[in-house]
């Protein structure tokens, strides 16, 4: 059967049985939850991969994820239905409570030699790990000499070359907080560009969250914020879950403004602010 939304007006034949693959294939390689009221979208961000390919439909596509390189093709389609809207300094209240109740204890922690560990775990292209260092900085100038370090990952590596460059629009400056603008250089091109201590605080990695985690560590600070809104409840209580053994007793989650904390893990955490977390121990 059809989906009959607009079909008169579509280039490709778009079936159920195509939508049923692609939401399959999100769901099981990435926890991406697509109900049919996002068959539209589906099509019209596919059809332009489709055409980029230069096939000839869905079929054509949906034959990709059974060969050689399907892992590539994969990259694609997770890069087409996810949104990469994100911007420095987003949902402020994380970095205010950060900078006023987090980081004190934290630096003082690192100028007597320990460690401090956070994970931005979807990460984009680069301003949530990159706000964090900005943050880091006014609190402690000379944070980036200390053994502190931001782990910066996503699934989307496409997205990730973009975040590895620390390179921006000029336009991000217009809403940035006063003290962060010396840290950017402009360059010839008309981008600007983040200073390399800021730089080096952040590590990009590639990371799918549901899929195995390579940490022998844990963090003192996780942010997953605004990826859990595209997973299923169930899919959504079992990363809250897997955070837990990562993040140490006394650590902070912070998770997106329509994001809510459900499942095993409400018995870690404590809320001690808008969409703000500290892990109790048990």
């Amino acid at each position: 059967m059809s989906v009959t939304l607009g079909d008169a007006e579509r280039e490709f034949v778009f079936e159920d049985k195509h939508f049923a693959k692609i939401a399959d294939i999100s769901r099981e390689k990435a926890g991406i939850n697509l109900p049919v009221s996002k068959k539209s979208l589906v099509y019209s961000r596919l059809a332009k991969r489709i055409r980029h390919l230069r096939l000839d439909g869905f079929d054509a596509y949906c034959k990709l994820f059974s060969g050689e390189g399907s892992k590539e093709e994969l990259d694609h389609l997770l890069s087409a239905l996810t949104t990469n809207v994100t911007r420095f300094a987003r949902e402020a209240h994380h970095f205010d409570f950060l900078k006023d109740k987090v980081f004190p204890d934290l630096m003082q922690r690192a100028r007597a030699g320990g460690r401090v560990r956070i994970w931005s775990s979807a990460c984009s292209s680069g301003e949530e790990p990159y706000s964090i260092a900005l943050s880091l900085i006014e609190t402690c100038p000379n944070a980036a000499e200390m053994d502190i370090r931001i782990l910066a990952t996503d699934i989307d590596e496409r997205i990730l070359d973009r975040a590895r460059t620390g390179r921006y629009s000029a336009s991000i400056m217009d809403d940035m907080p006063a003290p962060w603008r010396s840290h950017f250089e402009t360059q010839a091109d008309g981008l600007v560009e983040l200073a390399p201590k800021v730089r080096s605080l952040v590590t990009v990695r590639r990371l799918n969250l549901i899929e195995d985690w390579p940490f022998s560590r844990s963090f003192d600070i996780i942010m997953c914020r605004n990826v859990a809104i595209y997973f299923d409840r169930e899919v959504q209580e079992r990363l809250w879950h897997r955070f837990m053994p990562v993040l140490v007793d006394g650590g902070h989650l912070m998770i997106g403004h329509s994001e809510r904390i459900s499942g095993p893990a409400t018995a870690s955490l404590q809320s001690v602010g808008v969409t703000t977390y500290r892990k109790v121990a048990l």
